[in-house]
């Protein structure tokens, strides 16, 4: 089996509606844990956050693959300049901010050493919620410098990596091996993902159906406690990656969802920014009880995240401060692309 679809030159709806539909997933994760950490309770939305984790970064992974084939080609050069110098600059520079705001906490708890040595650990392990873009440009370089391979035997070193469930405390070492097959699945089953799509757009009945079917496995499944079992967390990954394939094809033949859209094509200014607005609003809702439910607060928190993240953005974007979202020409190694950057590349 080898990889061959390119993808057209346009931004795909359903790709962001995917993104989108993955990133407020993301933000409800982080948000519903946080408050239910904080308060020592658990709300209603904790049965969604479980009923999600089986194919909520899966998915994301997956995507990322998508639109590899476009550029896998490109030069050595050019190649790392997208794929890992992009994603580097915003890693160290949210890792940092990150780290500016958190500092006076830990350095009060544990000395200012302690935020020194913690600072200098996250440039070999990722720090919070930045492992995403932390992983991701080591998945482009390992699936560029195997080409020569046969794909299907790095599949199924990639899922055989994932069915070990690697367990080292290392989050790189631990993330990497769960991830890959994610990932790499995307770049070689890219044309059948968007032959699904399209198959889904059409019959949109027998998809709905075919989803309804999905969700009551999968959360039986998660709710039996068997989900995180070796293959089965593998089969639950892909077959939840293509049934949130299949539910964004169907959003997006409805403008009602177009703010998730929205939110897909800005995924990685929700994904960097979200963190501060977010542990703001939990802050506040947790001092002042003005929302004592605790699936309820969540609610509002995941909101906050990601209403906040796209604030942030919004006012820094025309601004001297637009760095914090766009890399400056300084931080590129070949020029910057005249053609604007596609969903998941």
């Amino acid at each position: 089996m080898t990889p061959s679809y390119t993808g057209p030159a346009v931004r795909v709806d359903w790709v962001d509606y995917a993104k989108g539909f993955c990133i407020i997933m993301v933000v409800m994760m982080h948000s519903t844990l946080g408050v239910e950490e904080a308060t020592g309770r658990q709300g209603f939305m904790h049965a969604l956050v479980e009923f999600a984790k089986p194919f909520r970064m899966p998915d994301f992974f997956l995507i990322s693959g998508l639109f590899l084939n476009r550029v896998i080609d490109r030069d050595w050069r050019t190649y790392l300049d997208r794929k890992v110098v992009h994603f580097a600059y915003f890693y160290v520079l949210w890792v940092t901010i990150q780290f500016a705001i958190k500092a006076p906490y830990f350095a009060t708890t544990h000395g200012w050493g302690y935020v020194a040595e913690q600072y200098a650990l996250a440039f070999i392990d990722p720090f919070g919620t930045l492992w995403f873009i932390y992983l991701l440009p080591i998945f482009f370089v390992v699936t560029k410098a195997t080409r020569a391979a046969p794909p299907v035997l790095i599949w199924l070193a990639a899922a055989a990596l994932q069915t070990a469930h690697i367990d080292t405390g290392w989050t790189a070492v631990d993330e990497f091996a769960g991830r890959l097959v994610y990932f790499y699945t995307g770049y070689l089953l890219a044309s059948r993902v968007f032959a699904l799509a399209a198959s889904v757009q059409a019959h949109p009945v027998s998809a709905a159906l075919g989803l309804a079917l999905w969700a009551v496995v999968n959360g039986a499944l998660v709710y039996a406690g068997v989900a995180g079992l070796p293959l089965v967390s593998l089969a639950l990954g892909l077959v939840g990656a293509a049934a949130v394939v299949c539910v964004s094809a169907l959003m997006a033949k409805a403008k009602l969802f177009d703010p998730v859209r929205y939110c897909g094509r800005n995924s990685i200014v929700i994904y960097l920014a979200f963190f501060l607005p977010m542990a703001i609003t939990r802050a506040l809702l947790i001092k002042t009880n003005i929302i004592p439910d605790v699936g309820a607060m969540a609610i509002v928190v995941t909101a906050a995240g990601v209403v906040g993240a796209l604030a942030i953005w919004w006012a820094a974007r025309n601004t001297r401060a637009k760095f914090l979202f766009e890399r400056p020409d300084m931080f590129r190694i070949t020029p910057r692309s005249s053609v604007a950057m596609l969903p998941a590349e």
